[in-house]
């Protein structure tokens, strides 16, 4: 019974270390402790990424309904934005905005490689990100204000789980052993897979029946992106 209990609160130490890991990387909120940079804990963290998701979209949520009380819907959802940028560090916009140039710019691999790896914006970058953001305030303005904090944050799980399936499926595009930076994820396991997509998909349910049509529309961007 001794052995049972160490060994559930061994693997309960090492789960909090890959959530506060995920905490960590994926977000700009201080974690109590040190999660350290083992691999294997890395590796764990990226289960959660669609957990930090569902927490980074309540947080716009909650401010959009904050907000709304008091002022018009549009002020609402740019203070919802920018909530979600800063609680992210404006990590998935800097993602955005290095592959738009990458990928506009780039004529063959290694330049469009050579172009993500520079710290500066280009053209395509900045175009690509300022399209993005008004089409998402435009989306989420058009979104019924009852309706709205449920879809953010099944919206942000949901896209980050379609961001665990590519790195889950897709190998490095850059050579891992001439890259100064490596790679977050290396294996997966079946583990990190189940509870990715329990923590992807369970939002959902407070969408209900428009959920399905998001969930479509994510799963034929992401074939069409790892397809490209």
């Amino acid at each position: 019974m001794e052995a049972a209990f160490e060994a559930l609160r061994g693997a309960l130490g090492r789960e909090r270390l890959r959530l506060l890991a995920a905490v960590q990387y994926f977000t700009r909120l201080r974690v109590p402790g040190r999660t350290g940079h083992a691999q294997e804990t890395l590796e764990g963290a990226i289960r959660y990424l669609p957990l930090i998701g569902a927490f980074v979209g309540a947080a716009g949520a909650a401010i959009y309904l904050l907000v709304r009380a008091v002022l018009p819907a549009g002020v609402a959802v740019a203070l919802s934005m920018a909530a979600t940028v800063i609680i992210t560090g404006a990590l998935h916009e800097d993602g955005l905005a290095d592959a738009a140039d990458g990928l506009g710019g780039g004529l063959s691999r290694e330049r469009v490689l050579a172009i993500m790896k520079d710290p500066h914006v280009g053209a395509f970058g900045a175009t690509s990100l300022m399209l993005a953001l008004l089409l998402k305030f435009n989306l989420l303005l058009a979104v019924p204000t009852s309706r709205l904090p449920a879809m953010l944050i099944a919206g942000h799980a949901l896209s980050r789980l379609a961001a665990v399936g590519v790195l889950m499926t897709l190998p490095y595009v850059r050579d891992e052993e001439r890259s100064r930076a490596k790679p977050l994820v290396t294996a997966t396991s079946g583990a990190s897979l189940v509870v990715a997509v329990v923590t992807g998909l369970a939002p959902l349910a407070l969408v209900g029946k428009p959920a399905l049509t998001g969930a479509g529309c994510v799963v034929v961007a992401s074939l069409v992106w790892r397809a490209y």
